[in-house]
C-alpha cells in the first residue's frame, strides 16, 4: 500500500522498462556484469523509496552543507586514480565512486533553492549564483569530464530561463558565449579535439578518433527495423563498436532490438520527462518547480547528447543513457532524483506518509 501510494505510474512503468532493458542488453553483451547492474538497480530502488518519503523542502535547511560536501568530495575525486587519463573516481572498500555522477540530484537541490529564494533580475545575486558554480565545474572540468560540465551548465541555463530574466541579459550572454566560445579550442584537451574533428568528418581518421562513431553508425544500420536478436548483434559480441555497455549502448540496442526497440525506449523517456514537467507546472512551490525543471533539463540532456552521438549527429562525449547504460553511479543518481520528483508530487497531495 505505501509503495503503490508513492510510485507514479507515468515514471514506475517506463522507469521499470528502461530497467528491463538495460539488464537484457547487459545480460546479451556482457553476461559477467548482469549481477553488479542488478544490485545498482536494487541499491537504486531502495534510494528512490527513502527520498520520495521525505519532504524534498527538508534538504533547504542543509544547502551550504550540500555544496560544500560537493566541493570536497570533487576535489578528493582529483587525487584518485589515474583511469584512461581521467580523473573521475575514488575508490572506497573496494566500490568506486565517480562524484560528478552521484551529486546532480543534490546541486540541482542547492541551485533550485538559490533560484527560489534570489531576485534573478538583480545583477549582484546572478553574479553569486554564477560565483558558486564556477568551483564546481571547474573541478569537474579538470578531471576531464567535458560531459558533465555540459549537464551542469544546461541545469542552470535552464533555471534563468524559467526565472525570466531580463532581455538584456540573454542579449549579453548571447554576446560573450560567440565571443568566447573560439576561445575554448585552446583549453580542451587533444582527445575532446580529436573528436570534435572526428564528429565533423569521422572517415578523416576511420581507425583512430572517428572509429566509435563508425562503429555505432554500422551497429545501428545493421539492427534495420526489428535487430538482429539480442544476443545477436556482432558488433557488440565480437567487440568492435567500443563501449558497447555505457556510453554506446543505444547503438548497441539499435542492432540487437532494431528500430522498433529503439523507438520504445525514447517513448518511455518521453513519457518520464512529460510527466517531469506535469508535476513541475502543478507544484504550489518555486523551489518544488525548480527541481522538477532541473531534473527536467538534466535527465533530457542525457538522452538527447547520449543518442544523439550514437547516431552521428552529435560529437562524442562521455555521457550516459539514463537507467539504460552499465554504471551503478549513474542509475543510483538517476533513483535519487526520481525519488525527489515523486517528493514534490506527494508534497502537492499533502500526502501523510511524506516525512515532513
Amino acid at each position: 500500500m505505501i509503495l503503490s501510494s508513492l510510485v507514479d505510474p507515468f515514471i514506475s512503468i517506463p522507469v521499470f522498462g528502461l530497467a528491463g532493458v538495460s539488464l537484457f542488453l547487459i545480460a546479451s553483451t556482457t553476461p559477467s556484469l548482469l549481477g553488479q547492474q542488478l544490485i545498482s538497480f536494487v541499491i537504486g530502488i531502495g534510494l528512490f523509496i527513502f527520498f520520495s518519503t521525505v519532504d524534498y523542502k527538508i534538504w533547504r535547511k542543509y544547502y551550504w552543507i550540500i555544496y560544500i560536501f560537493s566541493i570536497i568530495i570533487l576535489t578528493f575525486s582529483l587525487m584518485g586514480n589515474d583511469i584512461r587519463g581521467a580523473k573521475r573516481w575514488i575508490e572506497i572498500g573496494g566500490l568506486t565512486i565517480q562524484p560528478s555522477e552521484l551529486i546532480k540530484p543534490f546541486i540541482i537541490l542547492f541551485f533550485a533553492y538559490q533560484f527560489s529564494t534570489r531576485k534573478i533580475s538583480s545583477f549582484f545575486n546572478i553574479f553569486i549564483i554564477i560565483v558558486m558554480f564556477l568551483p564546481l565545474m571547474l573541478l569537474i572540468f579538470k578531471q576531464p569530464d567535458l560531459g558533465n560540465v555540459i549537464i551542469y551548465t544546461s541545469v542552470l541555463f535552464s533555471f534563468f530561463i524559467i526565472s525570466e530574466l531580463p532581455l538584456i541579459y540573454y542579449v549579453i550572454i548571447f554576446t560573450f558565449s560567440i565571443i568566447i566560445a573560439p576561445l575554448s579550442w585552446f583549453i580542451l584537451q587533444n582527445y575532446q579535439k580529436q573528436r570534435i574533428i572526428s564528429f565533423l568528418n569521422p572517415n578523416l581518421d576511420p581507425v583512430g578518433a572517428g572509429y566509435n562513431a563508425i562503429q555505432a553508425i554500422i551497429a545501428i544500420g545493421s539492427g534495420q527495423l526489428f535487430g538482429l536478436g539480442l544476443g545477436r548483434g556482432t558488433q557488440s559480441r565480437l567487440l568492435f563498436l567500443p563501449e558497447y555497455h555505457t556510453d554506446f549502448v543505444f547503438a548497441s540496442l539499435g542492432e540487437e532490438l532494431g528500430f522498433i526497440g529503439g523507438f520504445i525506449v525514447i517513448l518511455l523517456y518521453f513519457v518520464i520527462l512529460a510527466k517531469i514537467l506535469l508535476i513541475g507546472y502543478n507544484c504550489d512551490h518555486k523551489f518544488g518547480r525548480m527541481v522538477c525543471i532541473g531534473l527536467f533539463t538534466q535527465i533530457f540532456i542525457q538522452v538527447f547528447i547520449n543518442i544523439g552521438m550514437n547516431l552521428g549527429l552529435l560529437p562524442i562525449t562521455g555521457i550516459t543513457l539514463p537507467l539504460v547504460s552499465y554504471g551503478g553511479n549513474s542509475i543510483i543518481s538517476t533513483f535519487i532524483g526520481l525519488g525527489l520528483l515523486i517528493s514534490v508530487s506527494n508534497d502537492k497531495k499533502n500526502n501523510p506518509l511524506v516525512i515532513r
